[in-house]
């Protein structure tokens, strides 16, 4: 396993100079900050002067090749915008959007899989097809209209729950959390379940289908006929070897939730990363915009490397050292 971890970061190593580099070239190939950051008035001197200290008058290879070595030792650059650690920016701003996106992938595990298992376990049965149904739901309907409706029927219709923001925060582990006071968890609720709602719809096809696959397996029937009770033939011979699947789209379903958040933030005015790659895309400020980039792709390659050790763990006859990998 040891062999295989360090295969894997160097491979991670490779990605992230080639994603750096693509990433680099189209954000700084897009538009000019200068002229939206400087106002129409300014003299060329000011600009030139502008110019020079965000490092912009230098060749396009030169800019990225400051940029390797700086992010060699963790600095992505100093925002445009706020003339701070880009990096510091969206760091600040994380624990919400990773709070967000825990509670809507718990909320899609606690949810998808029982009702799939039951959609699976039942198909035919009035409460498979609604199942089913309103995972349609998921899938068609936008993001965005879905966020509106639930503000509008529970925010202020019924007036159960907040429209907007993060509500009150405790600190854990130095950290701002909102889920350890109940006006938190009541502004978390909706942003979290609007995020979730894809990825319910998702997980519960896939356990439904992984679940009528497996049913049908020998291995199933054998347990059946030892006369084993139907709960553990479910919960260790079916639910254990359709998780692999689950698990996999779970995990890349949660980088995709954080990198796209952006929609659900700004519909109910969380303050997340979301609402800032927005502002920073409005004023082009580019080092913000690599800086979140660079850490969605870095994420995106640590989850991957996590499912595959989880994949070991799930299904032994995974071998993580094979050199045929």
């Amino acid at each position: 396993m040891f062999d295989f971890i360090l295969r894997r970061l160097g491979q991670s190593i490779l990605v992230l100079v080639v994603m750096s580099l693509l990433v680099f070239v189209g954000v700084y190939a897009i538009g000019n900050p200068i002229d939206i950051l400087l106002s129409p008035d300014a003299d060329q001197l000011e600009r030139a002067r502008t110019i020079a200290a965000f490092g912009l008058d230098k060749p396009l290879w030169q800019q990225y090749f400051i940029f390797i070595q700086n992010a060699a030792g963790g600095d992505l650059g100093r925002s445009f915008a706020f003339g701070t650690s880009a990096l510091g920016l969206i760091l600040e701003r994380f624990p919400a959007t990773m709070e967000l996106a825990v509670c809507a992938i718990l909320m899609s595990i606690v949810l998808g899989i029982p009702l799939g298992l039951w959609a699976g376990l039942r198909p035919h049965s009035w409460t498979g097809k609604s199942i089913m149904a309103v995972s349609i739901l998921g899938f068609s309907l936008p993001t965005f209209w879905v966020g509106l409706m639930l503000i509008m029927v529970f925010a202020v219709q019924l007036g159960w729950l907040p429209a907007s923001g993060r509500g009150e925060t405790t600190l854990l582990l130095g950290i701002p959390v909102s889920f350890l006071s109940w006006d938190g968890l009541k502004h978390l609720l909706l942003p979290a379940f609007n995020l979730a709602l894809f990825n319910i719809a998702l997980v519960i096809r896939l356990t439904r289908a992984g679940a009528q696959e497996a049913l049908l397996q020998d291995y199933v029937k054998f347990a059946r006929a030892k006369g084993l009770r139907n709960s553990r033939i479910i919960g260790v011979h079916v639910l254990k070897n359709i998780l692999i699947p689950i698990v996999t789209v779970i995990a890349l379903q949660f980088g995709s939730i954080i990198a796209f958040a952006i929609v659900t933030e700004s519909v109910f005015a969380w303050p997340g990363m979301g609402k800032l790659i927005i502002d920073s895309i409005r004023v082009l400020d580019r080092p913000v915009i690599v800086a979140y980039l660079m850490l969605i792709v870095a994420l995106f390659i640590l989850i991957n490397l996590i499912v595959d050790v989880v994949y070991s763990l799930l299904d032994p006859r995974v071998r993580l050292s094979d050199a045929q990998g």
